[in-house]
């Protein structure tokens, strides 16, 4: 029950006041001047205006309604560690059941990060997910927040007004004071890098709650796709470049992890992965045309119509035993730069194209020789053959016949036929799956061809053939080199879409990827995806079979894969990858690397038990920091009700806040002064005061 005086004027406030005090100037005047009856009229005035004011005594039946108190339980991946899961258990446990003997609180639990779906991406989000857990929760009816946690949380608000709610916020630790542990810490990685060249990481290594000197040198260890590179010192404390270079396109995956240090919480953080993207600047391609045709323009447009390709072309239109007497200085033709292009600048073209070349005076043998070296050494050659190959002008009769995989026969076909991927190239990934190759018994539908240069293959591997037998696309690896040989000068026809054409562009792409060693063009390749808790292992391969795979997961445990073939060339599997971290894959010739989850996530970025990132928002909220110790010897603070204002932790103990809220069940109203008594008290004051002045 609870009592309340209440008033409801008869009349507007401001004309009751403005009787009120005309009313008491009067009688104050009157008593003033010593006017008989004055009391008695300043009674009937006081009687009249209690009256009109219509006072009442309002009687209510309340329902108090119970404080919530929030116990939120961090569930993300450092809680894994040493004992943090033992001691949150028992605490939560604890916990509970203090709160279910407290009267007038209803408890709730929320998990923070349970779902740990980013794999600690974003570290621990704890007030994110109260905020959301709060959305129900009437900020009137807070009684306290209960963190527990190991404090390392990575959205505490900067300010006590953006909490939402006026409550304490307590925080149970779930680790020991001083923890020791060794991070590394990637402070400076680029996300992109030029192929050939090189890029800078800056790591940091410190060493936390051990007594190893700043400066300390600790071995760092750099694997760049899974291969171990150069051992790297770096001092504790210190700001370490490190120089990596760029091998090819696409991710390459630089692993960098430090040795353990003198006290240790875990080894996740010990390893960090970087993926620079390596592009290349432009394809510096050398397109040397030996003489005019048709299909001249067809490999210049297919050039030019990418922007990543810086093309230099020559064709070859009077060559020096072609003398009809013009003087060389009405000619308009600029001298063919023999000796800059195939000695002095050589090695800046990333491929070189010989479209119908034949042997001629206009390159010394020498400089052919110099673009065999420059293939042994790692460059890129395409020869599209004409009729000439077949002859004594042939290239094969060059210093460039030790590159060459395929040897002219001498013989040139000119009968009609349709281009066919051969066995081997359905494994290739340059030929695999081209639009419109033949799929199992079906011809292909590209249009058709009207001249071959009969070869044998020598070397590498006849992806495209006549459909008779002969060779005509042949692509190898000479020393550090590739080489791609098409033996027919008719591919222009696909261009020209004769017949309905064929896919000549995408097979310029695949080549040209292919020689630039791109990896997704590799015909021998072992990678792994990992998705979930699971990891897919894809083994590409000219080989009729593949062999398992050895798994290496974080932790050091060993799994065989067996393979099978999906299609041909390309063989899959699949490994559990529930682990965070690095697997390691081999099958005996080749490795790789999968990351399972983020290894560099936020979460692992400190695992030391802190009271540091939530301090100031517990101590501004009139909450406190308890330290909870070992499991088996806990030190859990008394849980105990304080009202609102008042000091909300002590020594020892926390406060859950009272907050006196209630439901009204039934209101009954009774009138202070009834309005027959106020009649009646303002006709005898009247009375009284004619009777008084009447004497």
């Amino acid at each position: 029950m609870n009592w309340t005086l209440v008033t409801d004027p008869m009349v507007p406030v401001a004309l009751l006041a403005a009787l009120a005090l005309a009313g008491a100037a009067m009688v104050i005047f009157a008593i003033a001047r010593k006017a008989r009856g004055g009391w008695l009229r300043a009674a009937c005035l006081a009687a009249l205006v209690a009256m009109l004011l219509n006072p009442s005594l309002v009687q209510e039946e309340r329902d108090p309604i119970p404080d919530i108190a929030v116990l939120a339980v961090d569930r993300s991946l450092s809680q894994d560690i040493g004992t943090r899961a033992e001691v949150t258990a028992e605490a939560q446990r604890r916990i509970e059941n203090r709160l279910e003997a407290m009267a007038g609180v209803e408890l709730r639990v929320i998990d923070i990060a349970g779902d740990r779906s980013d794999g600690g991406e974003r570290g621990t989000r704890a007030f994110g997910d109260l905020s959301r857990a709060l959305s129900d929760v009437p900020p009137e009816r807070l009684a306290a927040v209960m963190l527990l946690t190991d404090g390392q949380i990575h959205d505490v608000p900067d300010r006590i007004d953006r909490l939402g709610f006026e409550a304490p916020i307590h925080t149970f630790l779930t680790g020991a004071r001083d923890e020791g542990d060794r991070i590394l810490t990637v402070s400076q990685a680029p996300v992109f890098g030029i192929v050939g060249n090189e890029v800078t990481l800056s790591i940091r290594v410190d060493d936390y709650g051990t007594d190893v000197r700043p400066g300390t040198p600790v071995r760092v260890t750099v694997r760049i796709d899974g291969e171990a590179a150069m051992p790297q010192i770096a001092g504790i404390g210190q700001e370490r470049p490190i120089t990596v270079p760029i091998t090819h396109g696409g991710e390459n995956v630089v692993e960098i992890e430090v040795e353990p240090g003198p006290a240790e919480l875990t080894l996740a953080n010990n390893r960090a992965v970087v993926t620079p993207n390596g592009v290349r600047d432009r394809l510096r391609v050398l397109l040397v045309t030996g003489e005019p045709h048709p299909g001249e323009r067809t490999w210049r447009d297919l050039l030019k119509s990418d922007p990543s390709v810086d093309l230099v072309h020559f064709t070859i239109l009077r060559p020096p035993e072609k003398q009809d007497g013009t003087p060389i200085d009405e000619l308009s033709l600029i001298a063919f730069p023999t000796r800059e292009l195939f000695s002095e600048r050589l090695y800046e073209f990333d491929l070189i194209i010989f479209d119908r070349y034949r042997r001629r005076s206009v390159l010394h043998p020498s400089y052919l020789a110099n673009i065999a070296n420059y293939v042994e050494r790692g460059g890129a050659l395409l020869t599209a053959a004409g009729p000439s190959f077949a002859n004594y002008l042939s290239l094969y009769r060059t210093p460039l016949a030790g590159v060459l995989p395929a040897r002219p026969t001498g013989d040139v076909t000119e009968i009609p036929y349709r281009a066919e991927v051969t066995p081997r190239g359905a494994r290739h990934p340059v030929t695999a799956a081209l639009p419109g190759a033949n799929q199992e018994e079906a011809p292909p539908t590209w249009g058709r061809w009207f001249r071959i240069v009969n070869a044998e293959t020598v070397s590498g591997e006849t992806v495209m053939s006549d459909g008779a037998g002969d060779p005509l696309l042949v692509l190898d690896r000479v020393g550090e080199g590739r080489v791609a040989q098409l033996l027919s000068d008719h591919a222009w026809l696909w261009t020209r879409g004769y017949e309905g054409g064929g896919p000549q562009a995408e097979l310029l792409r695949r080549l040209a990827h292919w020689l630039m060693r791109e990896p997704e063009l590799d015909e021998e390749v072992l990678a792994a995806e990992v998705t979930g808790e699971e990891m897919r292992i894809t083994r590409r391969t000219m080989a009729e079979t593949a062999g398992p795979v050895r798994v290496t997961s974080p932790d050091g445990n060993e799994e065989v894969v067996e393979l099978e073939m999906v299609e041909p060339g390309i063989f899959t599997g699949l490994a559990a990858a529930g682990e965070l971290g690095l697997y390691r894959l081999s099958d005996g010739t080749m490795t790789s690397v999968a990351a399972s989850g983020v290894l560099n996530a936020l979460e692992y970025s400190d695992v030391r038990v802190s009271a540091e990132p939530t301090e100031d928002i517990v101590r501004a909220s009139g909450g406190g920091t308890f330290w909870l110790g070992d499991p088996t010897n806990m030190d859990l603070p008394t849980l105990r009700r304080t009202r609102a204002g008042r000091a909300a932790t002590g020594l020892n103990w926390a406060g859950l806040q009272r907050n006196d809220q209630y439901t009204v069940r039934a209101v009954r109203e009774v009138p202070v002064i009834p309005v027959a008594l106020a009649l009646l008290l303002i006709g005898g004051a009247l009375l009284g005061a004619w009777w008084r002045e009447g004497r």
